[in-house]
């Protein structure tokens, strides 16, 4: 434009912008003493009138191009692209002379074209798209269904491609948009397509977790990415190798490529709800195969053998690096800004109903192995148990029983193996609760039926137990404080009988905590020392 043109086109511009301030300071004067907080930003009504004439002749080339979508866009980005200058060195001045603060020129160019461009998607290319799924998923050839799925999703790569592209021009220049909030996100994202469309999102979550499945799938099925291990795989807040099979790096970086095409989705509700329909399923599906190898190995051999603990390991280990992953991604701000907004439901992170699954698993089969472990014990132990007459007996040098020999040997070389297997933080879990079924078991056990000690007896018990702390001193330094009721009750038969016959309140519970005896009752306490026979 030149001369007299320029002048009036400079007037014109300048009139609707000054028409516009105008509209705009009427209704904040009506408005006033209202809540303005909801009220929806208005585009620049200049800029507006620039983009419906271009946006109807580019239509005319759109509609040759309904099969090849590539085209629509990349004519959509050079028509952005070629005008973004004279926004800036042309309009964006008179817009200021004007007085219409808070616009810029460029931003509302580029968000007048993106709007346009999915107001066309939504009408003329989409609905192809799902015609296409629905003959697809009537047919019998698997071949028309995957092509329909890689149809859409090349489509979406493609809004993902030119988003990222305009969003560039406004980034490129040092300016950022004006609040980075879902309602401005959405003036300048084409994905914004799926907020008026929430059902088109659920399609393309569905079409995601079934490509990423597809995959993930066979690499459950091999057993070579169950024996072998990730390399350095770190649990969260420590430095411990996870001892992860190879199958939870594959599980991860399914996760990790359903989170990123979740991110430029230009609404928080809506990325949670994309994560939700997409990425909870297939951590479900993960869950399920692990039940199901643990299922499997407690059948054939009631985890009674080093290969069913194995396996049983592997899926702890799989769970526990899940798990502790899915923690880790929740304290990023992509994920706390839906916690925030509490989109996610009661459970909190998004993912936290996957995580409280994964820690039920774990939970779960931590304690069938150590139930498995116990009862083994139970079984070598039972003879030793009933020879009550063991602890009345004098010898000048006490003897160690053979079955408490072999039962803690038994023990030993269950939890060593485990420890070679299962990651740390689970083999602590099970080691202190076979500690703690074995003193239950062991004090219950001897204890039972009021047995006479002798002093022989005593010592007899004592060198029992030392050979039992002894195999659990490889994992703790004090390993009698985890038998405390078995420790305290030696600790009452060791009692002096001058100290006893000296004290009135023996059973009085002062007396017990003075003593040390803090997991025993008074009756417990006072039935073995009642059994306590001194020798002359």
């Amino acid at each position: 434009m030149k001369g007299d043109l320029t002048r009036k086109y400079s007037e014109s511009f300048l009139s609707l912008c000054n028409l516009q301030e105008l509209q705009k300071r009427r209704k904040a004067r009506q408005l006033q003493g209202h809540d303005m907080g909801n009220q929806p930003r208005q585009p620049l009504w200049v800029i507006e009138e620039l983009v419906n004439p271009l946006s109807a002749a580019a239509q005319h080339h759109f509609s040759k191009w309904v099969e090849n979508p590539e085209f629509v866009f990349a004519l959509a980005y050079k028509i952005t692209r070629d005008f973004i200058d004279s926004m800036d060195e042309i309009l964006q001045p008179l817009v200021d002379k004007a007085n219409l603060v808070g616009y810029s020129c460029r931003e509302e160019w580029i968000s007048g074209i993106v709007i346009a461009l999915s107001t066309y998607l939504a009408k003329e290319i989409f609905p192809k798209q799902i015609e296409l799924l629905q003959e697809s998923s009537s047919s019998d050839a698997s071949s028309t269904a995957a092509q329909a799925r890689v149809s859409w999703l090349n489509l979406v790569d493609l809004m993902i491609s030119f988003d990222k592209r305009t969003q560039d021009l406004i980034s490129g220049t040092g300016l950022l948009f004006s609040v980075k909030d879902d309602e401005n996100w959405q003036r300048i994202s084409v994905l914004s397509v799926f907020c008026d469309r929430p059902d088109w999102l659920e399609i393309w979550a569905e079409i995601e977790r079934r490509e990423v499945f597809a995959s993930l799938k066979s690499a459950m099925e091999n057993e070579n990415n169950w024996s072998k291990r990730i390399e350095g795989a770190i649990l969260e807040y420590g430095s411990d190798d996870c001892k992860s099979p190879a199958i939870t790096g594959a599980v991860k970086h399914g996760l990790s490529l359903i989170i990123d095409r979740a991110r430029p989705i230009p609404s928080i509700t809506l990325r949670a709800e994309f994560i939700r329909i997409s990425a909870s399923p297939i951590i479900s599906e993960f869950l399920g195969c692990m039940f199901r190898r643990c299922q499997e190995a407690e059948g054939l051999t009631a985890l009674a053998d080093d290969n069913a603990l194995i396996k049983v390991s592997q899926s702890i280990n799989a769970a526990r690096y899940v798990e502790s992953t899915l923690a880790q991604w929740c304290e990023d701000v992509f994920f706390l800004e839906m916690e925030n907004l509490s989109v996610v439901g009661e459970g909190g992170f998004v993912f936290q109903q996957d995580i409280n699954q994964l820690k039920e698993f774990r939970s779960e089969w931590v304690d069938k192995i150590s139930t498995v472990i116990l009862r083994a014990f139970d079984a070598r132990s039972r003879d030793y148990l009933k020879n009550k007459r063991q602890w009345q007996e004098h010898s000048e040098e006490p003897a160690i029983s053979r079955a408490i020999i072999e039962s803690s040997g038994y023990i030993q070389g269950r939890l060593s193996r485990l420890e070679e297997g299962l990651n740390v933080l689970d083999f602590v879990t099970v080691w202190r609760a076979v500690a703690t079924g074995v003193d239950q078991l062991l004090f219950t056990g001897i204890f039972a039926g009021s047995p006479k000690f002798s002093n022989g007896g005593v010592e007899r018990l004592h060198a029992d137990l030392s050979v039992l702390f002894a195999v659990f001193q490889a994992w703790c330094l004090r390993p009698e404080g985890f038998f405390p009721r078995l420790s305290e009750g030696l600790k009452l038969l060791k009692i002096d009988e001058r100290q006893l016959r000296d004290s009135r309140l023996v059973t009085d519970k002062i007396w017990l905590r003075g003593h040390g005896v803090r997991h025993l009752t008074v009756g417990e306490a006072e039935k073995i020392i009642k059994n306590r026979v001194y020798d002359a």
